[in-house]
C-alpha cells in the first residue's frame, strides 16, 4: 500500500514545546502529571540534561492548552515547529534521510514518537529549512503529519 502524500499546510505545522527545567529528581514526572490532569497527552519526546538543568522537549495533542499549562505553571519553555514524517514498513528511516540528503537539508536533532494509531511510527526532526524537507519527502510519497493530524 503506498503512503498518502500531505503537503505541509502554513501555520499547521507540529508544534514542539521545550520546557526550561531544574535537573531535579521529579520534576519530569511532575510535568507528565499536570498535562495528564488536564487531558494533554504527550505523543513525542526527548530531554537534554546536564548538571543543573534539563531542556524538556515535546509534542502533544493540544498545543493550546498545554501553552496554557506551562504558562500557569510558570515553567519556562520556547515553541518552535517540526517536521513529522509517518515511517511505515514500506518507507524506512534510512529512505527519509536519504530525500533529506538529496536535498541538502541539515538536521538539527530527531526524534521518534511514543506511539501512533494503527502501529505506524513517525520521526520528529527540527530541521534548517522545514518548508523544503516537507516538499522533497511529498514527492517521494511520504506522508508528512500536521499537528492536525495528531491531534485527538
Amino acid at each position: 500500500m503506498q503512503a498518502k502524500t500531505m503537503r505541509a499546510r502554513p501555520g499547521d505545522a507540529v508544534k514542539q514545546f521545550s520546557v526550561f527545567t531544574e535537573n531535579k529528581l521529579g520534576r519530569l514526572h511532575d510535568l507528565i502529571g499536570l498535562f495528564e490532569s488536564h487531558n494533554v497527552h504527550v505523543l513525542a519526546m526527548t530531554t537534554l540534561d546536564t548538571t543543573d538543568s534539563s531542556i524538556l522537549r515535546m509534542v502533544v495533542d493540544d498545543p493550546d492548552r498545554a501553552r496554557q499549562l506551562l504558562g500557569e505553571g510558570k515553567y519556562p519553555y520556547t515553541e518552535s515547529e517540526l517536521l513529522v514524517v509517518e515511517i511505515d514498513s514500506e518507507r524506512k528511516l534510512r529512505e527519509a534521510l536519504s530525500v533529506l540528503l538529496m536535498a541538502e537539508i541539515n538536521i538539527n536533532y530527531v526524534y521518534s514518537f511514543i506511539a501512533r494509531p494503527e502501529g505506524r511510527s513517525a520521526v520528529a526532526f527540527n530541521l534548517e529549512d522545514r518548508e523544503v524537507a516537507a516538499q522533497a519527502l511529498a514527492q517521494q510519497q511520504f506522508k508528512v503529519l500536521t499537528q492536525r493530524d495528531i491531534s485527538r
